[in-house]
């Protein structure tokens, strides 16, 4: 399937501590990313967008399909898009900005949290640039009702599986072949359930079928879409139905768990990454493992509805509107597949102080008389990850090194 126009490399400059992509896009938020080659791919809103990052840049670049005559725009700009690159009919980089949140200044959210909670003070130095993703609200609502008893491997497996075979081909890169997520419409027909079912979805088969029918031909046109924190309005709003009153986050996470297969976990996730409601706090076994682990809730054999809420309410009140993105940092410092990360020691700077001891003659009515001037030398000498040993093997050289003198 060939492309009808594939850009160039472009750049935004984003530092590390605002966004890195390495971490934010494979802590369990989205699961259709894939690495190649050293960067990032994913079909968003009808095009297949690659990415890249150094140091100073985030690099991107976009490939539309040969059934797109033209880039698609969305039908409501988000306040913070502006006119990037829409006269030139593409809204990549307005995208961008959006799906990553780039609106918030990252580095100033960190250290808020670090100041009220010791805990996030402690772990937030080695997970840097997590940012919580504004994603599709119904690929979101799907991907985590596939999360139910499952692990991020697994979960990815299921929304490829679910792509591929009821989701439209945009592009390749090489041979690996890239689909947009299915609408709910296509996740209606007769035969999904057992398809998926031969997939090896399990019992969320039925789950995702029915709330697929549910909101395709149940729900008012635009209902999930109405879900959506009016201040963090989605990317393509499209028709949503009008409400007598503003939607609230409780209101939102009420009216999910109306849903097939939707708990109060999957609920929370979907607001948090799907609605922008971003005082959403998910809590899993993860986050119920550093509740019980570092704020010192009691440990108890099940898990109430009534703790959940305690929990959620708990880390409100210490991080404040945005709860959820100072969770997902502590999320991901306690998944097993950043143990190494965690484990890491920061860079240090360590400083060795030299005196240079120098003797000079002085005019006194002492002719005999000397007169010692100390110099004082700075050094500072930058460690870069070291493990302890070599911590240790460095003071005992410079220690002896210092006896000698």
């Amino acid at each position: 399937m060939a492309p009808i126009r594939a850009s160039e490399w472009r750049q935004l400059p984003l530092g590390l501590t605002e966004l890195c992509i390495d971490t934010t896009l494979r802590c369990g938020q989205s699961f259709r990313w894939q690495k190649i080659n050293d960067e990032w791919n994913c079909v968003l809103h009808g095009r297949l967008l690659s990415l890249k990052q150094d140091e100073s840049f985030l690099h991107y670049k976009v490939t539309w399909p040969k059934s797109s005559s033209t880039p698609r725009k969305p039908t409501i700009l988000p306040k913070e898009v502006g006119d990037i690159d829409i006269q030139q009919g593409d809204d990549t980089e307005g995208l961008i900005r959006h799906y990553f949140s780039l609106k918030y200044n990252l580095a100033a959210l960190y250290d808020q949290w670090s100041e009220s909670d010791p805990n996030f003070r402690k772990k937030a130095p080695k997970f840097t640039g997590i940012r919580i993703l504004n994603q599709d609200a119904w690929e979101t609502l799907v991907s985590f009702i596939c999360s139910s008893n499952n692990n991020i491997s697994r979960i990815s497996q299921m929304v490829h599986k679910l792509c591929t075979h009821y989701g439209p081909l945009i592009g390749h890169i090489g041979d690996e072949a890239f689909h947009d997520f299915p609408s709910p419409q296509a996740l209606t027909g007769k035969k999904v359930e057992a398809h998926l079912r031969e997939l090896g979805f399990g019992y969320r088969a039925k789950y995702i079928a029915q709330t697929a029918l549910i909101v395709s031909t149940t729900k008012p046109t635009g209902w999930l879409g109405s879900l959506t924190n009016p201040e963090n309005p989605g990317w393509v709003p499209g028709s949503i139905p009008i409400r007598d009153e503003p939607i609230t986050y409780k209101q939102a996470h009420e009216e999910l768990l109306l849903l097939a297969g939707v708990g109060p976990k999957v609920a929370d996730c979907v607001c948090l990454m799907g609605l922008g409601w971003s005082e959403a706090v998910p809590v899993d076994t993860h986050v119920w493992q550093i509740a019980q682990r570092d704020y010192r809730f009691a440990k108890a054999k099940t898990f109430s509805k009534a703790m959940y809420v305690s929990i959620g309410d708990y880390f409100r009140q210490i991080w404040g509107s945005q709860a959820g993105w100072a969770q997902s940092v502590l999320f991901t410092a306690n998944l097993k597949s950043f143990s190494e990360q965690a484990a890491a020691i920061p860079k240090i700077v360590k400083t060795k102080v030299e005196i240079k001891q120098e003797t000079e003659s002085e005019p006194s009515l002492n002719p005999g008389s000397r007169k010692r001037r100390a110099t004082v030398i700075v050094e500072q000498v930058k460690v870069e990850d070291s493990e302890p040993s070599d911590l240790e093997a460095i003071g005992r050289k410079r220690r002896k090194t210092s006896r000698m003198r």
